[in-house]
């Protein structure tokens, strides 16, 4: 299956709150294939927080809680030279309208964007979105950055709107 109809199935009927990637990785690796690192990070948070959640995908949705990403198709890969972090930086920005129209679709209760170089992104979609919801923003839980993103996240676990 490609990356959209995966993040599909696991759509909650109600998305109460939405977590926002920069885009799904270009190695193919996907938070809704449930083995990439992201997907063990964030489970090994909400789990320090909240307890076991035994499937963590089923009870992430069961939550209410639905990841998509500010670019669909992925961008992580373009790093190397400046030209391609201009061009990534450019997606992204591009990007914005997109997900505004996706946020007002799904109207969450909070979002939280999931690396610190996409916020000006994603507060902007969510302003254009007009559904008067602040996005939180914390580190990605990646490269050295899981203790950080443990942290910021620890407070806001039992704060986060569910189902």
């Amino acid at each position: 299956m490609d990356i959209e109809t995966t993040r599909l199935a696991f759509r909650p009927n109600r998305i109460t709150t939405l977590f926002v990637g920069e885009s799904a990785p270009f190695n193919g690796d996907f938070f809704y294939r449930g083995s990439p690192p992201m997907t063990q990070h964030m489970r090994c948070a909400i789990e320090e927080s909240l307890g076991p959640t035994g499937d963590f995908l089923e009870t992430f949705k069961a939550f209410g809680w639905y990841l998509d990403d500010l670019v669909l198709t992925p961008v992580d890969h373009l790093r190397g030279t400046a030209a391609e972090r201009r061009e990534r930086r450019a997606k992204c920005v591009a990007a914005r309208p997109s997900l505004a129209e996706r946020i007002a679709e799904y109207r969450p209760l909070a979002i939280v964007s999931l690396l610190r170089s996409i916020r000006e992104d994603v507060e902007a979609a969510a302003e254009m979105a007009n559904i008067g919801v602040k996005p939180l923003n914390v580190p990605f839980p990646g490269m050295g950055w899981q203790g950080p993103f443990k942290d910021a996240m620890r407070p806001i676990w039992p704060t986060l709107p569910r189902l």
